[in-house]
């Protein structure tokens, strides 16, 4: 008692104002997360600023008597601070996401680098708290390319207080629903939509081709980037490409694009028309004969057919060129969207169909069984059976991206539930145009801390 004492006495003006700050700042944190047993280790703060029993820096006894050992527990210490920072205000304040494909062009570009909010919708708690950060769930192969993170403790959803929710037209980051099982050989298509075309048993069995399968948890599952048209409540349905919500037409933004089949009189498009009109080289696609006439329109005799993804104003654009002969939207000739195998839905004619909402009761009746039976087993771990009244425990959203034609959505694999979602993109900042040369157009500057919420 006699050794605390004197601790105390000798503890500096600067100690007691550091343990002051750090000890509020995590007060404030612990009311925020409401997960009291935390308030355990404020006796920690209080010994690495004040009493120091723990020797935290012992390495620095090294200074005047080893040098080389001294820099190396440096540069070690700081590392470890900065992991941990870093874990820290990736769990419950912000990320960095990279936009890996096209599905919401032209409204956020293959490039485009988000700095993501997670702290708008209340920050998760993480299901597997025992996780490297930075790194969403594998290694990189120069690494070993083993799980970054262990299965081990997994705890329940729960999510912090934020000042807002996921609403229509919010871009949104949430966990890929339909990534709980991955073919790690083949992950695109999706697990299910693997078994539904090749069947369950060739799936798992054939690993030389689809690789083994693992399981990933919510927190774990890859991070999408989608749009959100509907909310919990409401009845979405699309007629001819055009969203209705609750029967009202859900206006597109400006950056919605659709695939359409661009027939010239004469010729080719140069490459610098279609870079001007704002189409990537990815994008330009020449149909073959075949491919045109299957969309019902007639081969060109001296010009070609394109599969452009365009927006409407880039429509507009394209329709004043004189060596265009025609313009006509992609038709949808797959016919292969969520439920698979349960619907004579299309990708542009869609539904109806009713999202839900926490505390909703519905009768499972033959017509409904299929859309509900994933979110009842798997998200709510419950039992489906036609017949049974349900009341559901999460909200859902539906997420489609600005890419229309060029967006695995949830058309093709069905609802988000709330416990998936990860945060709301605040800006851009940074941009990189991988059709152009460093010094000449490849980075967008003009994108840089652009608005990304819309």
């Amino acid at each position: 008692m006699e050794d605390f004492k004197r601790r105390i006495q000798q503890a500096t003006r600067g100690q007691w104002i550091r343990f002051a700050v750090w000890g509020t700042l995590y007060l404030l944190f612990l009311v925020w997360h409401g997960n009291w047993w935390w308030v355990l280790l404020l006796p920690l703060i209080f010994d690495a600023f004040v009493t120091k029993y723990i020797p935290w820096t012992w390495w620095k006894r090294f200074k005047d008597t080893n040098a080389t050992l001294y820099t190396i527990f440096s540069w070690i210490d700081a590392i470890v601070f900065a992991l941990v920072a870093v874990y820290f205000i990736n769990l419950y304040f912000f990320q960095n996401y990279q936009i890996p494909s096209s599905s919401l062009e032209k409204s956020l570009r293959v490039g485009d680098f988000l700095f993501v909010s997670k702290a708008s919708y209340g920050a998760r708690v993480p299901n597997t708290p025992l996780s490297f950060p930075l790194v969403q769930h594998t290694f990189p192969k120069w690494l070993g390319g083993t799980k970054s993170f262990i299965e081990h403790p997994q705890w329940k959803y729960r999510r912090l207080k934020g000042w807002d929710q996921p609403s229509k037209n919010d871009i949104v980051v949430f966990n890929f629903p339909a990534g709980d099982t991955v073919c790690l050989k083949v992950q695109n298509p999706d697990y299910y939509t693997l078994c539904h075309f090749y069947g369950h048993d060739m799936v798992n069995k054939r690993k030389d081709i689809f690789g083994d399968i693992v399981y990933r948890p919510v927190d774990r599952r890859e991070n999408y980037v989608k749009r959100c048209v509907g909310e919990p409540g409401d009845t979405l349905q699309i007629v001819s490409n055009q969203v209705f919500i609750n029967g009202d037409t859900l206006r597109d933004n400006e950056g919605v694009q659709y695939n359409y089949l661009v027939q010239t009189k004469k010729g080719r498009l140069t490459n610098e028309y279609l870079t001007k009109l704002g189409v990537s080289v990815d994008d330009r696609r020449i149909l073959a004969p075949q491919e045109v006439a299957a969309q019902g329109l007639s081969n060109s005799a001296e010009g070609v057919t394109y599969l452009l993804p365009l927006t409407a104003q880039m429509k507009h654009k394209i329709e004043n060129n004189t060596n265009i002969e025609s313009v006509t939207i992609e038709a949808d000739v797959m016919h292969q969207v969520y439920p698979l195998g349960h619907n004579e839905w299309s990708r542009d004619d869609y539904g109806p169909i009713y999202i839900p909402r926490r505390g909703d009761r519905i009768l499972l009746t033959e017509e409904n069984y299929w859309l509900y039976k994933r979110v009842i087993e798997t998200y709510e771990h419950s039992t489906a059976q036609i017949g049974q009244e349900y009341e559901f425990k999460m909200n859902y959203y539906w997420m489609m991206g600005d890419n229309r034609h060029n967006s695995a959505d949830s058309r093709y694999w069905g609802f988000v539930p709330e416990d998936h979602i990860v945060g709301r993109p605040v800006f851009i900042w940074l941009s990189i145009e991988k059709d152009q040369p460093w010094g000449k157009g490849h980075i967008r500057w003009n994108r840089l801390f652009d608005d990304a919420t819309h």
